[in-house]
C-alpha cells in the first residue's frame, strides 16, 4: 500500500446497521485502503462480518470510539460528506475537487473522512469540526445514497488521484486538531479582548465557526501556527501596556 492511503481515515458516525459497516469495510478495501473508524456504532454482528466479505480485516482492525472528538485529535484536516446545503454548512465542494485537496494532504499528513448516520447524517456540531464538506450529485429522483455506497464513491475518487497528475500537488506538513483546539481557545480569548467578538452568543459563535472553516479547510503549517500565535502574544503584550485603546 502506498504511504498516503496509510494517512486516510474513513470515519463512520453512530452508524447504525452493522450491514452498513460490513459494506463499508468491503468498499474502502476495494479501492486500497485499509483506516476505518467507527463512532459509537451498532454492535459489529455476523451481518456486519458477512457484508465485509473478504474484507473482515478491516473490520478487526477498525478504531472505536466513544466520541467523534476522540477520534479525530491526531488528525490534520477533518473532511464531512453532506447532501445538504446551506450557509451556516461551511464550504461544500463537489467530491471531484475534494478528494485532490485531501490527496494532496495525506501525502504527508493524517486525513480523516466524516460519514453521517444512515438517517440524519452529520449533526451541525459535527460539521463544525470538518474544515470543508464534499457532496457527490445524484439525481432528484432519488438524492440519498446509502453510507456503504458514499464510502465505496470517496474511495473511489480518492484512488482515481493516483492516476490523475492534471493539478499541481504541494506537499506540507500540517498541525493537528489538537493544537488547533488550543489556537482557537486563545484566537477566541483575544479577540474577546479587543472587542472584535461581540456579547451575541449566536454571532460569537458563527465568527469562531468560521475561523475553524477557514483554517481547516486548508490545514495550518507549524510554521503558520507559531506566526498566529506570535500574532496573539503581541496583541496581548499591547494590552497590558495599554497601548490598544
Amino acid at each position: 500500500m502506498t504511504s498516503w492511503k496509510k494517512n486516510l481515515y474513513f470515519v463512520l458516525v453512530e452508524p447504525k446497521e452493522p450491514g452498513n459497516i460490513g459494506a463499508s469495510a468491503r468498499a474502502i478495501k476495494n479501492m486500497g485502503f485499509e483506516k476505518l473508524i467507527l463512532v459509537n456504532p451498532a454492535p459489529l454482528t455476523d451481518e456486519a462480518y458477512w457484508m465485509a466479505w473478504a474484507s473482515q480485516d478491516i473490520l478487526e482492525n477498525a478504531e472505536i470510539y466513544k466520541n467523534l472528538d476522540d477520534a479525530l485529535k491526531d488528525k490534520a484536516v477533518v473532511v464531512g460528506t453532506t447532501r445538504r446545503r446551506g450557509s451556516k454548512r461551511g464550504a461544500i465542494v463537489d467530491v471531484r475537487d475534494g478528494v485532490k485537496r485531501i490527496f494532496e494532504v495525506a501525502q504527508d499528513n493524517k486525513v480523516a473522512i466524516l460519514f453521517g448516520r444512515e438517517d440524519k447524517g452529520l449533526f451541525n456540531e459535527e460539521v463544525e469540526k470538518c474544515g470543508f464538506l464534499i457532496t457527490i450529485p445524484t439525481s432528484e429522483l432519488q438524492p440519498s445514497l446509502n453510507l456503504a455506497q458514499a464510502v465505496l464513491i470517496v474511495a473511489y475518487e480518492l484512488m482515481r488521484c493516483e492516476e490523475i497528475k492534471d493539478f499541481h500537488m504541494q506537499r506540507q506538513f500540517y498541525v493537528d486538531q489538537e493544537e488547533l483546539k488550543k489556537l482557537y481557545e486563545r484566537l477566541f480569548t483575544v479577540l474577546k479582548k479587543i472587542g472584535y467578538i461581540p456579547e451575541d452568543p449566536d454571532l460569537e459563535k458563527r465568527i469562531m465557526n468560521n475561523f475553524r472553516h477557514l483554517f481547516g479547510r486548508t490545514g495550518l503549517t507549524f510554521w503558520e501556527l507559531k506566526l498566529l500565535h506570535g500574532l496573539c502574544s503581541h496583541i496581548e503584550e499591547k494590552l497590558v501596556n495599554g497601548d490598544i485603546i
